[in-house]
């Protein structure tokens, strides 16, 4: 806010370093009663005198330039195997997501509002007759995949990272005819900045959604794509701190979709207004500057220097991308695995369970609710019935979010007796998220496991057999011929050979 003492007007200095809302509005006036005079308006002035560079204050670190040249210099050929591979899986992982997040209302109504507005015929919606600006598009798109939540994570950050990147990626690279080789450079260059954004915030201001993480690796994405300077894409990264925003409470109904769905959006109009010439002058240091970014949602204290260390050879998608292979929240994959592992162990029936215990890393807490979920979205955030679902079944999928399996009484039954273990056994985790499931019989016997990693995750490595079955499982959803499914999964193992990107989504319509 303007301070109100501020109400002296200059007319022959302008300090172009420091200038209230207020104060420009009464030079404005004064200005007005001097031009019949031949006397030029401090505002051309002060115009005329913006600098046109990014160079923040004397000694300040600028870590939105710092970055952008960072990301801004990646290329293909930087990218390892690995990586390239992770993010072709992320297309397929993403693509299946958003087919079923077409039978979600949420979506459904997003996609509807998109249509109805109209505007230039840009890029595809996925699984649906209609192109538009590619604005719309992204967000559309990203909220198909993230309505689900059938997606991936990240095993630092839980974010849906590649759900943003997905749907910026495939959208920008067909309005400007990249080649696959683009848009997959673009990917894992925004998965790397997502990463990184992820550590700053990290133990920062408690109660963020992570889309505010996703937000920043979209925006890079973006803006490789649209083939932004460095000095172009530090003022999209600026314009993203001070637009995106999101609240962990929304994870719990379709505002979580919203905010992730706000994330792509955020990240292509930022980049697109950076690409005309908007810039942030005068706040080139607004991640990091006093009442910036970093101190108002993230971690002042968090190391500069580690933040902006060079990118590759190893890069972040390999180490903590981890693609969903059964549905829900993924913070619950490895208590649910272990649930089905014990479980097994055991090889009683459900009425032999007398207890099921769960704990986790250091600091790990988990609050819930034992009642029995309504619907699909109470039950992808209840770990009481991943767990109990698990268990029953010995075995979790795609199928345990159908509602004969939720409202199942053995899982109501089993849902009763989860608890956490008051004295779990001492685990080492590397993982925040690992768990540790005990299950007691009726006879006393104790079955124990713990999974830090789950399956699909970087550290145990990524199959292509684990992603093709899950994309053969929930592209049907999409309504597309089953020969075209299988003519799009062939085409994202091969992207890299994509020459134009607008031959792969014309498949998606």
């Amino acid at each position: 806010m303007e301070n109100d003492s501020d109400r002296d007007v200059g007319l022959t200095v302008v300090d172009k370093f420091h200038i209230t809302r207020r104060r420009m509005m009464q030079i404005t006036l004064a200005a007005g009663g001097l031009a019949g005079m031949g006397v030029a308006s401090p505002l051309v002035a002060l115009a005329q005198a913006t600098p046109g560079n990014d160079k923040g204050a004397p000694g300040s670190p600028n870590l939105a330039l710092a970055f952008s040249r960072l990301f801004s210099q990646t290329k293909f050929s930087d990218m390892s195997p690995t990586s390239i591979k992770y993010a072709k899986m992320i297309i397929a992982s993403t693509l299946g997501s958003a087919a079923s997040g077409t039978l979600i209302k949420s979506a459904r109504i997003i996609r509807d509002l998109a249509k109805e507005h109209g505007g230039r015929p840009e890029a595809t919606v996925w699984f649906d007759p209609t192109k538009l600006p590619v604005t719309e598009v992204v967000r559309v798109n990203a909220m198909l995949s993230d309505a689900a939540a059938f997606d991936d994570s990240d095993l630092r950050n839980v974010a849906h990272t590649g759900t943003s990147i997905t749907a910026i990626g495939l959208a920008l690279g067909e309005s400007t005819g990249a080649t696959g080789q683009d848009v997959l450079c673009a990917m894992v260059t925004g998965y790397e900045a997502a990463g990184r954004f992820g550590a700053a915030v990290r133990g920062g201001r408690p109660g963020l959604h992570p889309s505010m993480v996703v937000a920043f690796g979209g925006v890079v994405t973006a803006s490789k794509l649209l083939g932004l300077t460095p000095e172009q894409m530090a003022n999209a990264i600026r314009l993203t701190a001070v637009t995106m925003g999101g609240i962990m409470i929304g994870t719990y109904s379709w505002a979580r979709e919203y905010q992730g769905g706000n994330a792509a959006l955020c990240a292509v109009n930022t980049a697109l207004a950076a690409s005309r010439g908007y810039t942030v002058t005068f706040n080139e240091d607004i991640l990091e500057a006093k009442g910036g970014f970093l101190e108002v949602y993230g971690n002042p204290k968090v190391d500069l220097k580690s933040l902006t260390r060079d990118t590759g050879p190893d890069w972040d998608i390999e180490k903590y991308l981890a693609i969903k292979l059964v549905p829900g929240t993924h913070a619950m994959h490895p208590t649910m695995e272990a649930a089905i592992t014990a479980a097994r162990q055991a090889n009683v029936s459900p009425e032999q369970v007398t207890k099921i215990l769960i704990s986790g890393p250091p600091k790990w807490a988990v609050t819930y609710t034992q009642n029995p979920p309504k619907d699909m979205v109470e039950a992808i955030h209840s770990l009481p019935y991943f767990v109990a679902s698990a268990v029953a079944d010995k075995d979790f999928s795609f199928v345990n979010l159908t509602p004969e399996k939720i409202h199942r009484p053995v899982v109501a039954q089993l849902m009763s007796v989860v608890e956490v273990d008051p004295a779990p056994t001492p685990v080492h985790y590397d993982w925040f998220w690992g768990g540790t499931v005990t299950i007691i019989t009726k006879s006393g016997a104790r079955y124990t496991s713990t999974v830090d990693a789950p399956r699909g995750s970087g550290p145990r490595g990524i199959e292509w057999s684990d992603v093709d079955a899950k994309y053969h499982n929930l592209m049907p959803d999409s309504g597309l011929p089953a020969k075209r499914v299988e003519e799009i999964l062939k085409m994202i193992h091969d992207f890299d050979g994509v020459t134009n990107v607008s031959q792969f989504t014309q498949l998606l319509h």
